[in-house]
């Protein structure tokens, strides 16, 4: 089966920097597909150039197996990292706009704005101005522009920012419940815990270069199996400078751990129980915040 989105060789440059080099993924219906970066990588560079904002210096992007072009932008639903609406427009008025603009009839754009206007619970917000709302409030009725016209394929750039944990929980049951209605949804984020939870596969790229791609399952199993997490009481500063440990991540009052080679997780239990009140002590697979600062901080692959 022809994959929804195929993107082939991007290369683009601006002078002597290649801002993305060489940079090939595809995307299915049905999946939430991981983009993920450190600033500047290039992620916002690639998506300009699947939405053909920016046209690439080499390289193509297809939908559908089509090349793709001006006839395709309706299938396409985008949410930038930046506010772009028109702040001192109406709410319903603004997602009703978006909605036809993007190629539904007015009767249509009408029942979907409301749909989704009630399922965020903006309502009762609907004839306020947008710059009106709060920050959490406009990145609900941005996300809303960007699904309101049913789209094939969503490109979401950090959709959860701005919002609390309650509007989050919301926001991703949404998302699921689009990949389960078939819909291809990219998501470029800097929230690792988000990404882990909902992208399968994921694409890291680093100065403009693919560093990591494949399966969320794969990559944690090429990272090893010698994480320990770490809940305690105390002070856990000792880690830092522990022989037993290679690697730390420490946070208040729990750490992600990589041991050191030929030190066993009872040895640095051992050493831990002797320094601090320990309430959880666990062996699995690293984190996607822990490869992500791995190797985008110079540590590469496993």
């Amino acid at each position: 089966m022809t994959p929804l989105l195929q993107a082939e060789h991007l290369v683009k440059k601006f002078g002597d920097l290649a801002a993305v080099d060489d940079v090939s993924f595809s995307v299915d219906g049905g999946m939430i597909f991981g983009l993920l970066g450190p600033n500047g990588a290039g992620k916002t560079t690639a998506i300009r150039m699947i939405l053909g904002i920016t046209f690439p210096d080499s390289g193509r992007v297809l939908l559908g197996g089509e090349e793709f072009c001006n006839r395709h932008r309706n299938s396409v639903g985008y949410l930038p990292e930046e506010r772009g609406l028109y702040r001192k427009t109406m709410v319903l008025e603004t997602v009703e706009y978006f909605a036809v603009l993007r190629g539904m009839p007015r009767s249509q754009a009408r029942r979907s704005a409301e749909a989704w206007l009630k399922r965020l619970e903006m309502w009762g917000e609907r004839s306020r101005k947008l710059e009106e709302l709060s920050k959490g409030n406009q990145q609900k009725i941005q996300f809303i522009v960007s699904v309101v016209h049913s789209p094939k394929l969503v490109i979401l750039d950090e959709p959860f920012a701005g919002l609390d944990p309650v509007n989050q929980s919301v926001l991703t049951d949404i998302l699921l419940e689009l990949k389960k209605q078939g819909t291809a949804v990219i998501l470029s984020t800097h929230q690792m815990d988000q990404a882990e939870k909902l992208a399968d596969p994921l694409l890291l790229i680093d100065l403009g270069q693919v560093v990591l791609n494949g399966p969320l399952t794969e990559i944690k199993r090429q990272y090893g199996t010698d994480t320990i997490r770490l809940e305690f009481d105390g002070d856990g500063s000792f880690l830092a400078s522990s022989p037993s440990v290679k690697k730390v991540h420490l946070y208040e009052n729990c750490a992600e751990i990589q041991l050191a080679d030929h030190i066993s997780p009872q040895d640095l239990l051992k050493e831990a129980v002797a320094r601090i009140s320990v309430r959880r002590f666990d062996i699995s697979e690293p984190s996607l915040n822990a490869i992500f600062l791995q190797v985008v901080q110079g540590g590469g692959a496993a």
